[in-house]
């Protein structure tokens, strides 16, 4: 798994990565976080991201993965981080034995017109609009 948004520190499914440990490689390309202010990515987020993509190439290259998860490609590929070249390439190496799963918001149509299965998630409901602060084991 490959992060390409958010502090290391804040998301919960790092916590569950851990227990697979060794059998779950995972990887966060920089020290520090990747989100944008206002939607709009400076230098520094990009190059942590070009970082993120050059790791994902190196690792479907290798060819040893069955899975390969690139955690919020899509919402730094709309962001202007990564570019549809990029990702469409990761495509052209991927082994025919090899799962690749983007995540994220807003796919791409040329992504999701290329993928054998795409899932769109909506919120109907959320306890942080209810008041109810972050628990841990369930969003951290």
């Amino acid at each position: 798994m490959i992060k390409f948004m958010k502090e290391s520190h804040q998301a919960g499914e790092i916590e569950g990565l851990k227990w697979l440990a060794p059998l779950v490689e995972y990887h966060h390309p920089a020290d520090r976080e990747f989100r944008v202010d206002q939607g709009i990515p400076s230098h520094e987020p990009r190059d942590n991201a070009q970082s993120a993509i050059a790791l994902a190439r190196e690792k479907l290259l290798e060819g040893r993965h069955d899975i390969v998860i690139l955690d919020e490609i899509n919402n730094a590929l709309k962001l202007g981080m990564v570019d549809l070249p990029q990702v469409l390439g990761l495509l052209e190496i991927k082994q025919a034995d090899t799962h690749l799963v983007f995540t994220g918001q807003d796919a791409h149509p040329d992504l999701c017109a290329l993928a054998h299965a795409v899932t769109e998630m909506r919120e109907i409901k959320h306890a942080m609009f209810q008041g109810i602060e972050p628990q841990p084991g369930i969003n951290y």
